[in-house]
């Protein structure tokens, strides 16, 4: 088997998995929100102003963030008093379906209702997998260039919500959002694109409904692409 066919076998047996996930989660009443993004790029800091606004709100509402090592951001996150879990995914650049399933069995509370899961920081390689959310979120901050929708054409194109962070550093960094917003829907037509600050608080109800009203239903995206480069974690018999 060629190293092409390899990736696209282990996509499928994700896509399987996370089709799998995904029911049963639904069949539980709970929807799944996947976080993406590059390093640095506020959404932990965001993430936990949103699990908070939920916890005050009353929505039963759990984290699972990831990272290639530390449990750091899981530290941060716990103190909104939403239940949280560390993923370590040891070195790996992305989050697989089989490893959202293994994590949440036993963890998950029953009244959970909305489960947030903060991928690896990385616009590449977690693109192409689908960890059986309802709904995926895109965040980028103001420092990073209005060209990144191009440059990671998967990401922002399979986004079901584009999420602008760090909106009080726009002016100082020069960033220039109409630019930005036109280069996201070139990528992803007429998808919605939130502004957010994590110090003020803006945007953070927005993020949340958006999530609650994900619950009705699937939202439209385009199918996820093929995984963009020659990187794969393992063959389709270690996912079996």
């Amino acid at each position: 088997m060629c190293r092409s066919d390899v990736r696209q076998a282990v996509l499928a047996k994700n896509d399987d998995l996370a089709a799998g996930l995904r029911g049963d989660l639904a069949g539980q009443g709970v929807s799944v929100v996947n976080l993406l993004s590059s390093p640095g790029s506020g959404k932990t800091e965001l993430l936990g102003r949103v699990l908070a606004r939920a916890v005050g709100r009353g929505v039963p509402v759990a984290a699972l963030t990831a990272d290639l090592a530390t449990e750091n951001d899981a530290v941060r996150l716990a103190r909104s008093g939403a239940p949280v879990q560390q993923l370590l995914t040891d070195g790996l650049c992305h989050l697989e379906a089989r490893q959202v399933r293994a994590r949440l069995d036993g963890w998950l509370p029953p009244d959970t209702r909305l489960l947030f899961v903060e991928n690896v920081g990385n616009l590449v390689c977690p693109a192409a997998y689908d960890l059986g959310e309802t709904l995926r979120i895109v965040l980028m901050a103001v420092t990073e260039g209005e060209d990144k929708p191009l440059k990671y054409p998967t990401a922002f194109g399979s986004a079901h919500l584009v999420v602008i962070t760090k909106t009080d550093l726009a002016e100082p960094a020069g960033f220039d959002e109409s630019a930005f917003r036109t280069n996201v829907h070139r990528v992803n037509p007429g998808v919605e694109i939130v502004r957010s600050c994590a110090r003020t608080g803006a945007g953070v109800d927005t993020l949340l409904d958006r999530a609650l009203a994900a619950r009705d239903g699937i939202p439209h995206r385009p199918p996820l692409a093929s995984h963009p480069h020659g990187h794969h974690p393992a063959s389709p018999a270690s996912l079996a």
